[in-house]
């Protein structure tokens, strides 16, 4: 193998890794991918939402034989105090459509399923491999990889970078810097398993329909955060994250929020005579737009959470992955097509396709949002579900007291906790970071 030369490697096999060798793989190219786990999702436990939209720009057909769970027909959001949630829901038949938009999956199983796509469109995968370093020619450009197999370096016309937001090679390589403790959230999931029925009689669904609810407020103890539950065919995924750096700041353990998430009167009843078979742990890259590093340069190209792409505010992570390791792909599709160098000139024509996408789009509108939420915190997952929670209980508890004495109780309960400046600066603040 020292002496072959691929025109790419690919560096990881989760969702930005698959992609990206799939669709270099499927125009001919040739590809080779390198994965440490022993096989592809061998790291991932966990479930997830999976968006339909970009893997069918990938593989069109991925619903005759890709490992679905559910397909979402519910969306709650919640905000929770300690012993309630209010909050919102939305619930379509549209989404029982012959095309579902969103579906719940299992990263262990669908990411073999992937990587089994990845090698029938005829790339080489070689999983239980780490690449321990990047290989340059004597002006700098990359031209392969060392890994810690035995035999000499190799060799390629580019490297793509999809090793994850904890990936050490890019930094090693000096291409981006380590991820800052309050640019990363620490994510905590485990999986329930329970018959299919009993999970359709406790979410209302049928078949194959599935539900996600997503909760902010005490539950991450004034940390930035958010708690999530998943229901897959036979079992929920259940977890919480944090940002490392407000872990750190207020010494929580993960597991232990995890613990008093499930043992909210809202989750302990979807819980209840579960089986719990599941524990992970993984690093989620959290800083949006400011924290995207140079995503190409002469031989090598980044993608995925390795590249910070990554939606916290809407929760999206798979879909910017498997979109940048598509757009990467054609890019390097057409440079090669057109017979010129890998450069990072040449290459820069992914970063013009990712900017005109919905990716980079969506994370500059939200560019200030991590930074609001980070410095306010308190605020907004401490003080503000316990108002409103006790607003809503003011408002439903019917006990002879006039609705206008209700309505001004409430009206101080928000003054007396944030003031009346304080109160027009948060929502002018919230504001400037959502436009």
């Amino acid at each position: 193998m020292t002496q072959e030369k691929f025109d790419a490697i690919v560096i990881g096999a989760g969702m930005s890794g698959n992609a990206a060798a799939y669709t270099l793989a499927s125009r001919g190219l040739k590809v080779l991918q390198l994965e440490r786990g022993e096989y592809a999702g061998s790291k991932n436990v966990q479930g997830a939402i999976m968006y339909a939209d970009m893997l069918e720009k990938v593989i069109p057909d991925f619903r005759e034989d890709a490992p679905l769970e559910r397909h979402i027909v519910e969306q709650r959001f919640w905000m929770m105090d300690d012993v309630s949630h209010s909050g919102m829901h939305y619930r379509s038949d549209d989404f029982n459509s012959e095309k579902p938009n969103r579906y719940t999956i299992v990263r262990a199983q669908f990411d073999k399923w992937f990587s089994r796509k990845v090698r029938d469109a005829g790339a080489t995968v070689l999983c239980e491999t780490t690449v321990t370093e990047l290989v340059r020619d004597g002006a700098g450009k990359v031209i392969g990889v060392k890994t810690d197999r035995k035999g000499g370096p190799i060799y390629a016309d580019v490297v793509v970078l999809a090793e994850g937001v904890n990936g050490l090679l890019g930094t090693r390589a000096g291409l981006r810097e380590t991820p800052k403790a309050e640019t990363v959230a620490l994510a905590v999931k485990e999986m329930h398993f329970l018959p299919e029925d009993v999970i359709n009689q406790r979410f209302n669904l049928k078949g194959s329909e599935g539900c996600v609810i997503e909760a902010a407020g005490t539950i991450s103890r004034g940390m930035t955060g958010l708690a999530f539950l998943y229901t897959n065919r036979e079992s929920i995924s259940v977890g919480i994250g944090c940002l490392v750096s407000d872990f750190a700041r207020e010494m929580e353990s993960p597991y232990a929020l995890l613990e008093s998430f499930k043992q909210h009167p809202s989750v302990r009843q979807l819980l209840e005579g579960t089986e719990v078979k599941e524990y992970a742990a993984h690093l989620i890259p959290e800083g949006g737009y400011k924290a995207i590093p140079e995503l190409c340069g002469d031989g090598w190209v980044m993608v995925g959470d390795a590249a910070q792409l990554n939606n916290a505010i809407h929760r999206e992570g798979s879909n910017l992955a498997m979109t940048s390791g598509r757009l990467a792909a054609e890019a390097i599709f057409q440079v090669k097509t057109r017979r010129d160098p890998m450069t990072a000139e040449n290459l820069a024509l992914y970063k013009r396709m990712l900017d005109d996408s919905f990716v980079i789009k969506d994370l500059k509108k939200y560019k200030d949002m991590p930074r609001l939420l980070h410095t306010n915190s308190q605020n907004f997952f401490m003080t503000y579900p316990q108002l409103i929670s006790q607003a809503a209980k003011n408002f439903l508890v019917v006990d002879g007291t006039p609705k206008i004495e209700k309505e001004k109780a409430t009206t101080r309960s928000f003054v007396a906790a944030r003031s009346r400046l304080g109160l027009i600066g948060d929502a002018f603040r919230l504001a400037l970071a959502w436009r």
